[in-house]
């Protein structure tokens, strides 16, 4: 009879303490947020990440009746304030605003401080962008087709700038070179400014920046938009074919935007997070500000945003290994 009390009020016991721990969460889940956000974007002020995370921003504080506070932590290809928000207390009010990057990053093989898939949780994919081929207008291509035919007539004689070694600029231009059969030379910088400076001057010949990045100088004539990477043509350059449409059928690259969070966030933090932001991108004005900047809005959950950074990031490795790129 003992034996039986004692086995009685074990399971009471545990009972009552995991009637406890669930009060405890429902408590939790009720009260948060109790204090401001910090949305930490690893580059500096005034890039694409930047403007997006600052409209998302503002209508996120709103809803969640607490301030969103934009902390720029640019450096080293936005590993700096990745890292951050990856070794920050998993409390959702540290999180991150992320950028197709982290899955080059993770690809690269660069030495990281962590690890994307273990240390960080995808909340959820806010947008979209397309990239456009530019080139030179000394470069003799008024066409992608021109371009490519230019390309294997003359292997590697085509140079092409970039954001630094190991980007998404970096990879991306390569990825089209693959579907292209042409060989291009790479020609790597600490910034995608300079690299317009320098197609502008005729040092380079080709670019892959964002649409958004050179409309103006694509609008002005100063160079020459050839095609887009999306699956659609990009709002802001209409006029503009898609690669698929000038001469690389299937091809498609688009960077992305989401928000994620240290490892180990609590279930209705991500939930009650994504579920606001897919709210917030519904809004006619915020779309109506993100289609201003060449960003089309992207509502997604938790998981399809994991999908699809780990396919991106199998994507970049399965590029660099099959070209044998090198990343130094």
């Amino acid at each position: 009879m003992k034996i039986f009390r004692r086995s009685v009020t074990r399971r009471v016991l545990i009972a009552a303490a995991a009637c406890s721990l669930l009060s405890m969460q429902a408590g939790a889940q009720a009260q948060w947020p109790t204090k401001p956000i910090r949305l930490v974007v690893p580059f500096a002020p005034g890039a694409s990440n930047d403007t997006i995370a600052r409209v998302l921003g503002a209508k996120l504080s709103v809803r969640l009746g607490q301030p969103v506070i934009i902390d720029n932590k640019g450096g080293s290809g936005g590993t700096i304030g990745t890292d951050f928000v990856a070794k920050s207390p998993a409390d959702g009010y540290t999180l991150l605003f992320a950028s197709i990057s982290i899955s080059t990053n993770a690809a690269s093989g660069k030495k990281l401080p962590y690890d994307l898939m273990k240390d960080l949780e995808p909340i959820s994919e806010v947008a979209t962008s397309p990239f456009v081929v530019v080139v030179s207008n000394k470069v003799k291509a008024t066409t992608l087709l021109e371009l490519i035919d230019l390309a294997r007539a003359n292997p590697k004689s085509i140079n092409y700038g970039t954001a630094g070694v190991g980007g998404i600029n970096h990879l991306g231009t390569e990825l089209f070179a693959s579907a292209a059969k042409i060989k291009l030379t790479h020609v790597p910088y600490k910034g995608i400014g300079p690299t317009i400076t320098d197609l502008l001057g005729g040092n380079l010949q080709m670019l892959l920046p964002t649409v958004v990045s050179v409309i103006q100088q694509i609008k002005s004539g100063t160079m020459r938009g050839l095609a887009v990477t999306s699956r659609q043509r990009s709002p802001l350059a209409p006029e503009i074919p898609t690669v698929s449409e000038a001469g690389v059928p299937g091809f498609e690259l688009e960077t992305w935007y989401g928000v994620l969070g240290p490892s180990n966030l609590p279930k209705y933090v991500v939930t009650r997070v994504s579920e606001e932001l897919n709210a917030v991108l519904t809004l006619p004005d915020v779309q109506e500000k993100l289609l201003r900047e060449g960003v089309k809005p992207q509502l997604s959950t938790p998981e399809e945003f994991r999908n699809l950074i780990q396919s991106d990031i199998t994507r970049w490795t399965r590029l660099i290994k099959d070209e044998g790129i090198q990343i130094e």
